[in-house]
């Protein structure tokens, strides 16, 4: 059987950070994706998904993200069921976060700029943590210096005619 789930969407809230009675971090938050077709209207419809992630990386989703940021996540989902205070049985269904990757550099969430010369996978801030097999590495630190500019010549431009190459010299 598989059960993976992979999401890319946008916190709709702030994510809330709890402590369990074993003292392991958790953290839950919904995230609105988008559905890949218009409706009538021409209107994108969103589906609303709640999320929930343990130990470090609850700490991190807590700490670098917010209501508007863009986060990718893969995970399983999961179904569960309590008795709420009034006696009634409550369901549930989540996406258990193995991994949560910060898509948008700090101080850019919930906007839709462009990335102005700046590396984007060195800004991106990455948390892991919890489930079996996962390290926990936290988050790097944005690097803000903008990328040099790189002419890069041609080494074709001062040749007078068709360039000779074998098949034998292609690398494929």
């Amino acid at each position: 059987m598989i059960n993976r789930v992979v999401l890319v969407g946008r916190l709709t809230r702030d994510p809330e950070l709890r402590v369990s009675q074993n003292n392991i971090s958790v953290t839950t938050f919904n995230l609105a994706v988008n559905r890949p077709f218009t409706g009538q209207n021409g209107e994108r419809g969103a589906d609303f998904i709640n999320c929930v992630t343990f130990r470090k990386q609850a700490e991190n989703v807590n700490q670098y993200v917010q209501k508007g940021s863009l986060v990718g996540i893969d995970g399983r989902i999961q179904t569960r069921n309590y008795e709420n205070k009034d006696g009634q049985r409550v369901y549930v269904t989540e996406v258990v976060c193995d991994s949560v990757q910060f898509l948008e550099p700090k101080g850019q969430q919930g906007s839709n700029q462009s990335q102005n010369n700046y590396n984007s996978a060195d800004n991106y801030a990455n948390a892991y943590g919890g489930g079996a097999g996962n390290q926990s590495t936290g988050s790097r630190p944005a690097q803000s210096s903008p990328k040099q500019d790189r002419t890069e010549e041609n080494p074709f431009a001062n040749a007078d005619g068709p360039v000779d190459i074998s098949d034998d010299d292609l690398p494929f």
